[in-house]
């Protein structure tokens, strides 16, 4: 049996999934969960189930450590429908499986879209927006104090999913880590829009974040941190993720715009891996 720590990561074929999973098959006994299987990965550690339904679930958290849990509608847009199968149901099940599985960490991919509301205010709108003349240096960072302000239905089923782990937290004992993902790209390239510059988690500190949330203290129970690069244009403050998760990021953005930048297909938020399904949440 390996003594490495036994990490189930749902969503590892998505955009944060695959970015962090070099680091986690290197570190961890990495499984993962996913409607249609993962590339790459043998029997013994790649599950096949619905987060939407507990019970297609329930064998990939048998005898794990920690899980990570990415999978979702992804959609900045998402319609209700969908943020509530996918998201808001699906998170339930996860921690409902943790429960009655005896998992003791969830590791969360929360979302800056959790206080997206804030982007309408200035300096945000502008930094955003790439109006850069409009913005006086320094200015203040958003942090994990300010109230939920969702910019959708998927960015209040991400603070719903804070809520509920704080909840499963408390009452059953499981630890619950927030991570608020800014904007992890396939290409690793942030140049194609102002927004980009300002979000940006690359991929080498996408996994370096995670990596501090799985092997957290033990008596790490709750909470919620900000997570992306050291960008020149960030807008999010990074203490907390710094003091608590010892996070220290080791990229930059930059200032500079390439308009000859698309962003890729795969990284636009309508994108389905599975198209046959409209739904797919990988």
């Amino acid at each position: 049996m390996s003594d490495k720590k036994r990490v189930l990561v749902t969503g590892l074929s998505g955009l944060v999934g695959s970015a962090l999973r070099p680091e986690f098959e290197a570190r961890y006994e990495l499984s993962s969960l996913s409607r249609y299987g993962t590339e790459g990965l043998d029997d013994a550690h790649n599950f096949r189930g619905n987060i939407a339904e507990l019970d297609t679930i329930l064998p990939a958290f048998e005898g794990q450590d920690t899980v990570v849990h990415l999978a979702a509608d992804r959609s900045a847009s998402a319609n209700w429908e969908s943020a509530l199968r996918n998201n808001a149901v699906g998170v339930y099940n996860v921690y409902e499986a943790a429960k009655q599985m005896g998992v003791k960490r969830v590791v969360f991919g929360s979302s800056q879209h959790a206080i997206g509301g804030f982007y309408r205010d200035e300096p945000y709108r502008s930094i955003l927006a790439g109006e850069y003349e409009n913005v006086k240096r320094p200015y203040k960072l958003i942090d994990e104090t300010v109230p939920i302000r969702p910019d959708g239905y998927y960015g209040a089923a991400k603070a719903y999913a804070e809520g509920l782990g704080s909840y499963y937290s408390e009452w059953f004992g499981i630890s619950s880590i927030n991570i608020r993902i800014g904007w992890t790209l396939s290409d690793n390239d942030p140049t194609h829009s102002a927004a980009a510059l300002s979000m940006w988690l690359s991929h080498r500190d996408t996994a370096q974040v995670h990596v501090k949330a799985v092997d957290a203290p033990d008596d790490l129970m709750y909470t919620v941190v900000f997570a992306m690069s050291d960008n020149h244009w960030n807008i999010f403050s990074l203490d907390k993720a710094r003091k608590v998760l010892g996070y220290e990021p080791v990229d930059d953005a930059g200032t500079e715009l390439n308009p000859d930048k698309e962003l890729p297909m795969r990284d636009r938020t309508e994108y389905k891996e599975h198209e046959e399904d409209p739904d797919s949440y990988d």
